[in-house]
């Protein structure tokens, strides 16, 4: 899959220039860290609100979503935007990577994050994007793009070859400041659909077009579906795809999420 990244919603680096500014630190040894309730030989119960304040202390101004339990006895889950941290009850180490269930062979970081990237695709606002109709229109998916991301344009000549697709665009400037102003040019465009298929299959420009338009608030729900780059393809079963696909797999997952209906 190809992506255009928006580097400043990256947040990894973050954590891990945080991780080797932090001194070495005491552990305690003699406890035994428990998830789940009062145990008879006395572990000590840990709630994600002692692990929030604890990590919270440790990376100020990280901006935590969300805490939660693991089937890791005394392991927690930390979610940072679209990011998973894992982290001991007193926050005394923190991993990054995925976490296996070795009986099961499953990688539990991966479901996670599949299931938290899921969408309710009725409700997404769909009279701020731009919608165009192939054939009769029964397979549906929504994209948001940025006007100057070459594997958005690489989407769209793939479209090119497809049918029976309605495609709804959500315009998601977020790789430079030309980018806004194209999405501007493009949405106020007497005909945005004619003015989007030309600058993404010709390069022809846009003439300069002046209007409300709903980029804003396209950006800010971008970033509540925790969409940090181009094109994020969202389909009407609720599963998205980040980045451009070849046609067959496009296809296949149209036509799985149109059956699910």
């Amino acid at each position: 899959m190809l992506f255009c990244i928006d580097f400043r919603r990256i947040l990894a680096a973050a954590v891990l220039i945080c991780l080797g500014a932090i001194p070495a630190l005491a552990v305690a040894q003699d406890k035994v860290l428990s998830t789940e309730g009062n145990d008879p030989q006395g572990a000590v119960v840990i709630s994600t609100e002692q692990v929030r304040k604890g990590f919270e202390e440790r990376f100020p101004g990280l901006g935590v979503n969300e805490i939660s339990t693991t089937p890791f006895p005394g392991l927690f889950e930390i979610r940072i935007g679209s990011d998973l941290l894992y982290v001991d009850g007193e926050v005394n180490y923190v991993l990054q990577g995925s976490l296996i269930d070795a009986k099961s062979r499953r990688d539990l970081t991966a479901q996670r994050l599949e299931a938290l990237s899921r969408v309710d695709f009725s409700s997404l606002p769909f009279e701020a994007a731009i919608k165009q109709v192939r054939g009769d229109g029964s397979r549906q998916m929504a994209v948001f793009e940025d006007p100057n991301c070459g594997y958005c344009k690489l989407l769209h000549k793939t479209l090119e070859n497809m049918d029976d697709v309605t495609i709804y665009t959500f315009l998601f400037p977020i790789l430079s400041e030309d980018s806004h102003s194209r999405s501007r040019n493009i949405w106020c465009a007497e005909d945005r659909v004619a003015a989007w298929r030309g600058w993404m299959l010709e390069n022809k420009h846009p003439a300069t077009a002046e209007c409300d338009t709903p980029v804003e608030a396209n950006l800010a729900l971008g970033k509540s579906l925790m969409v940090t780059g181009t094109p994020a393809i969202f389909f009407a079963d609720g599963t998205r795809v980040n980045g451009a696909l070849r046609q067959a797999d496009l296809e296949a997952k149209l036509s799985a999420a149109a059956q699910s209906q």
